[in-house]
């Protein structure tokens, strides 16, 4: 179950987060790394009782990998955002920024687009404004990176439903930097593509077709031509993906080698225990093209956490808004769940926690995107971030897999 000694010392840092304006993460790191001497460096600034839980090494340490070939590293846990704004108000964002940084994340994602649950025309971009807010009060927006996205086609909230194109992207990164304040973002993903998507369940009636072959590899080299002028310009670092294929990610980084554009960092795909579609070719031109998986949803919603068994449905959870849970919802899913419920009780483990450190085990996994409603929830997912799982759990986590594939 989570540490309670690391919860405590979480709350404690982040007291003082607003005053220290170092990176409080390397501070941590540092001090555990010490010892038990470190408790006299540590003291004056968190308080004696936080500076025990650091002496006596219960602080979970936050793993950096590769994004991409980019040189830059993100902490293994991503401060996902969508629901700031909506469910999520400024204050408790605010705090779970200070929370996730404190904790050694270096790592936020967002979007134009959010928040969600809902969406609408009236609420785009408040995501975006609100970490901007938070950036300016605090300072700090060189202690870590940040991602947005610019939406695809369809999306009627943002621009009409108007495609990705070379024209729409310089006046959406302009618009973004504005709501985050700042005047560089460090990770811009195209959040799917306009031909379409086999994401979000459409992987059941999938058709590729309906797209003219020329004409789209014509707009993705004039898409990168238009992020090549604003990595120029200095507005964006790196470019990613969301809600890719393999055809798909392959042909950006063709065309990146043959113009010279931005080569593709990351993607940004839906992966837990409960949906692993990334597993096969993707897995494999991640690993063997250096662009790693940003997965998103890997509590499946807050499936795996176990609240909505035997019909729970708690107050304020996203199942109250969205009943589906985006498709998510099925008579298969909730056996599977209680098989990976089942295998955490037996080997006395936070089911979160565990959904989570497997994650970290996939070798083609960058981060994993963590979105909490509320403050409580990101505290209880930080104090298990250091998890490693026995060879004992992963064996009983692919026979869980194996008996119920594919449960959405």
């Amino acid at each position: 179950m989570a540490s309670a000694s690391a919860i405590t010392f979480l709350r404690s840092i982040r007291a003082v987060s607003a005053q220290y304006r170092g990176s409080v993460g390397q501070l941590m790191g540092q001090a555990v790394a010490s010892g038990p001497g470190c408790a006299s460096v540590c003291a004056d600034m968190m308080g004696r009782g936080a500076a025990r839980n650091v002496a006596a090494n219960r602080i979970p340490i936050m793993k950096k990998n590769p994004l991409g070939r980019t040189g830059m590293e993100v902490s293994q846990l991503c401060l996902g955002t969508m629901t700031f704004g909506t469910q999520t108000d400024e204050a408790d964002a605010h705090a779970q920024i200070d929370a996730a940084l404190a904790a050694g994340v270096n790592f936020l994602d967002t979007a134009e687009m959010y928040p969600v649950n809902p969406i609408s025309a009236e609420t785009v971009g408040d995501s975006e404004a609100i970490i901007g807010n938070w950036n300016a009060r605090t300072g700090r927006r060189g202690d870590y990176i940040l991602a947005t996205k610019h939406s695809g086609e369809g999306m009627q909230a943002v621009r009409d439903g108007a495609p990705i194109t070379a024209e729409t992207i310089p006046a959406t990164i302009e618009g973004s930097l504005r709501r985050l304040k700042t005047d560089y973002i460090d990770l811009y993903q195209f959040h799917w593509p306009n031909r379409g998507s086999y994401m979000f369940r459409k992987n059941w009636q999938y058709d590729p077709g309906g797209n003219d072959r020329a004409e789209v590899l014509d707009n993705m080299a004039g898409c990168l031509e238009a992020l090549k002028a604003q990595v120029d310009k200095g507005n964006i670092r790196a470019f990613g993906l969301s809600n890719e294929s393999a055809w798909g990610t392959a042909q950006w980084l063709r065309l990146a080698e043959e113009t010279g554009g931005p080569r593709v960092a990351s993607i940004q795909n839906e992966y837990s225990l409960l949906c692993r579609l990334y597993d096969t070719d993707l897995a494999e031109l991640s690993v063997y093209e250096d662009v790693g998986l940003l997965a998103f949803s890997p509590l499946a919603t807050g499936l795996l956490t176990g609240k909505y068994q035997d019909g729970a449905v708690p107050d304020a959870s996203r199942k109250t808004l969205n009943p589906e849970l985006g498709g998510r919802h099925t008579d298969r899913v909730y056996p599977a769940v209680a098989a990976y419920l089942e295998i955490a009780r037996r080997h006395g483990l936070d089911p979160v926690h565990m959904a989570l450190a497997w994650c970290h085990t996939r070798p083609f996994m960058a981060s994993a995107i963590l979105g909490a409603t509320n403050l409580a929830q990101l505290e209880h997912v930080l104090a298990g971030a250091d998890l490693t799982l026995s060879q004992e759990v992963l064996e009983d986590i692919d026979a869980a897999h194996r008996a119920h594939p594919m449960p959405y």
